[in-house]
């Protein structure tokens, strides 16, 4: 119930689009009642009176009654369905509005493809079952007790036997919903897994291609989809046992009432036109109460998907702004990490770091892969928090500025370059969101980007595809660069942003990186030695510390690591060779 009345609330903002479900639904089901309560008299009318005008009419009273009832069945869909639409886009919204600014251990711990998952499939299973088990509260509820109520009135005897069965169908409904509910929520679970084999494969179409991996990627897809199957058997063969054994149930009730109400009209007890309108409103029992079995069952898919959205909707993020933050402003530029360590689960990848970064130098950061680099300067944009020591930036803590101002202090250009389907000026102006036509492009000319911009087609409002598909590795990297440029922030960061390029596009690129790193606190990593020998310091990471600091003159002088490290880059350790 818990989970029932949250869902219930978000569809109380459109409680006027409810209501006139409900006046339709209500409406809807009382028409049966009342006509299986019309029988006896009419009955009555036409064949013991000869009624001849009654008869003459009954045709356009039931075309009648058949069309409010259909009026009456569409407002209600109509406004029903509607009222779950909205609901549902509502949770959505709040789901990408949670999700989006959780740290970025929630994205590491819960796959994309799941996530999708719960966004799209869970919660249309939530809108079928909300819609369905209000749509039952109201029709076939009402439906139900007006009918019962016709029974009643007509022989209360036969009525207590009609309904001494409905109890007997209550503990199967309960048992099937539960069942229901466990094999939709595992389905889902099975639904987000076969999603996320999707996902990857269809955007790393490029490396299941080069390495002829459509047979493999084939094969983990169809074994997901088929262990999706197998929930999703299991929850069709429960749903779909609910109305047979409601319907052998109630035969009972049936053959009780023909016995015992055909002995009552044989023995003068019961008219024969009471009878009859006695076993109408009795089998139009049976709908209402079917459909609300059903509704039941509906309800139980619909709380296993919903306790799925409601997982990640309640996921808190571990990184929170402080109470009372401080602004930071252009001058705060001096970055120093202070004893710093970080675990990741049981992990140590940073142990103690000690460095800092003057405003306006560039410090590269080297070492052997899995070193701690890109960790190390993901703590100082606090996508993680550390787990001992400090960073600061000017003279405050990290933890003291608020996240969306620190962020806008902070620019990022990696070796993903990840753009988005979009344009190429908006692609740019995510870096300052409200930056004028003219700053876009001057952010394109300070990246090297403008001139194959306005070759293409549609210039600056070419869009460039998913990804950036349609455009080069260093065509993409130019674009990001633009990107951080019209960002404007003091502090940079660059992770392998020429790693993946071939030498013409890193020798471009480069370039718009100079012109990037202009007056900026810069840490730079490096997988190409060459491109970090005039850094004002480097720091050398190994095994999460630090092990060596210094230029790269000094560093070889030192014959360490990083001297190794250039000697197996370019053969000799020396300055002359790079």
């Amino acid at each position: 119930m818990p989970v029932f009345k949250r869902i219930i609330l978000y569809m109380k903002p459109y409680w006027w689009r409810i209501l006139f479900a409900a006046l339709a639904s209500s409406a809807y089901g009382g028409l049966d009642a009342a006509f299986a309560y019309m029988v006896e008299p009419l009955l009555k009318k036409i064949f013991v009176t000869k009624d001849l005008f009654i008869f003459s009419i009954l045709p356009l009273i039931i075309i009648l009654i058949f069309i409010f009832r259909g009026l009456c069945r569409y407002f209600n869909d109509y406004f029903m369905r509607t009222a779950a639409q909205l609901a549902v886009q509502d949770v959505r919204n709040e789901i990408f509005k949670r999700n989006i600014v959780l740290d970025l251990k929630f994205f590491h711990n819960n796959q994309t493809g799941s996530l999708m998952s719960r966004i799209v499939n869970d919660v249309a299973m939530m809108q079928e079952g909300v819609g369905g088990l209000v749509t039952g509260i109201f029709r076939d509820a009402i439906g139900l007790f007006s009918l019962l109520g016709v029974i009643f009135y007509r022989d209360w005897q036969l009525a207590i036997i009609s309904i001494l069965v409905i109890p007997l169908s209550i503990y199967p409904a309960q048992i099937l919903g539960k069942k229901i509910k466990i094999n939709a929520r595992k389905g889902q679970d099975e639904a987000g897994l076969f999603a996320n084999i999707l996902q990857e494969s269809l955007s790393g179409i490029k490396v299941v291609k080069a390495f002829s991996l459509e047979r493999i990627m084939t094969d983990k897809f169809l074994l997901a989809n088929r262990a999706y199957y197998q929930f999703t058997r299991k929850l069709i063969k429960y749903s779909s046992l609910s109305s047979p054994i409601m319907e052998i149930i109630t035969s009972f009730g049936i053959a009780a009432v023909v016995l015992f109400g055909g002995a009552k009209v044989m023995s003068g007890k019961l008219s024969s036109p009471e009878f009859f309108s006695f076993i109408t409103a009795m089998a139009l029992v049976y709908s209402p109460l079917k459909k609300l079995i059903s509704a039941y069952s509906d309800a139980q898919r619909c709380i296993g998907a919903s306790e799925r959205v409601f997982e990640i909707i309640d996921a808190l993020p571990e990184i929170l702004d402080p109470a009372d933050g401080y602004r930071l402003t252009p001058a705060d530029g001096r970055v120093e990490f202070k004893n710093v360590s970080f675990r990741y689960q049981d992990d140590l990848i940073l142990n103690k770091v000690n460095l800092v970064a003057e405003k306006g130098e560039v410090v590269a950061l080297v070492g052997p892969s899995g070193g701690g680099k890109s960790t190390l300067v993901s703590l100082i944009a606090r996508f993680f928090d550390t787990s001992e020591g400090e960073i600061t930036i000017g003279s405050h803590d990290v933890r003291q500025i608020t996240k969306a101002d620190l962020m806008n202090h902070i620019a990022l250009v990696d070796q993903e370059s990840t753009l988005f389907h979009d344009t190429i000026t908006n692609n740019i102006r995510y870096g300052r969101p409200g930056a004028s036509d003219g700053e876009v492009i001057a952010a394109a000319q300070a990246a090297y980007a403008h001139d194959f911009i306005i070759e293409m087609p549609d210039g600056y409002q070419t869009n460039i595809g998913d990804r950036g598909v349609r455009l080069s590795g260093g065509q993409r990297q130019r674009i990001c660069i633009a990107r951080a440029l019209l960002k404007n922030a003091p502090i940079l960061i660059l992770d392998e942003a020429t790693s993946a390029l071939d030498t013409e596009s890193e020798q471009m690129v480069q370039k718009a990186l100079d012109n990037l790193m202009v007056d900026r606190t810069t840490f730079v990593i490096a997988h190409r030695l060459s491109t970090i020998v005039n850094a004002d310091k480097i720091i050398v990471l190994d095994k999460g510390a630090v092990v060596e600091t210094g230029t790269h003159g000094a560093l070889l002088e030192i014959d360490g690591l990083y001297s190794r490290l250039c000697s197996q880059q370019f053969g000799t350790a020396t300055t002359d060779s790079i």
